[in-house]
């Protein structure tokens, strides 16, 4: 496994450029007034599933470190992860997108995309490689049941 920069990185920088691609293409601003509701439905709902999805690591006493996959002692399938195999990656996703309807601007959704191609390609494909070969079976009946994303 190779992740250079942690999740929580690439998560900054997809909001640094969301806030530079809306600053740069000003004429891709729109006003809606459902993003008065979207701002923080999106904000408070990837808070509560990045915490939830945490909390769940830190009661299976397993490592949270996204870097270092191998040292997992523990396949989590309970909770949020019957949903999705990647909630902490689906959190932050939340947030961005919160972040996206805040600016206002068509452009800044090119921040939430651009990290769902980086989470899948370099960390999420890594990862499940490194888990498949942990827990070989049990590993794959889960992503065959569970979706990577929802």
């Amino acid at each position: 496994m190779s992740p250079r920069l942690p999740p929580i990185i690439q998560l900054f920088i997809c909001a640094l450029l969301s806030w530079a691609l809306a600053s740069f293409f000003p004429e891709l601003e729109f006003s809606w007034s459902g993003s008065i509701l979207l701002v923080p439905a999106f904000g408070v709902a990837g808070i509560a599933i990045l915490s939830v999805s945490v909390v769940a690591f830190v009661r299976a006493r397993t490592t949270v470190n996204p870097m270092s996959p191998e040292q997992v002692e523990c396949l989590i399938t309970d909770g949020l992860y019957r949903y999705s195999r990647n909630p902490m990656y689906l959190g932050m996703l939340c947030t961005l997108l919160s972040v996206a309807f805040y600016l206002e601007n068509l452009a800044a959704f090119l921040g939430p995309a651009l990290f769902v191609w980086l989470m899948t390609e370099f960390q999420i494909k890594p990862e499940e490689r490194a888990l498949q070969a942990k827990f070989g079976d049990a590993f794959g009946a889960y992503s065959r049941r569970t979706r990577q994303w929802i």
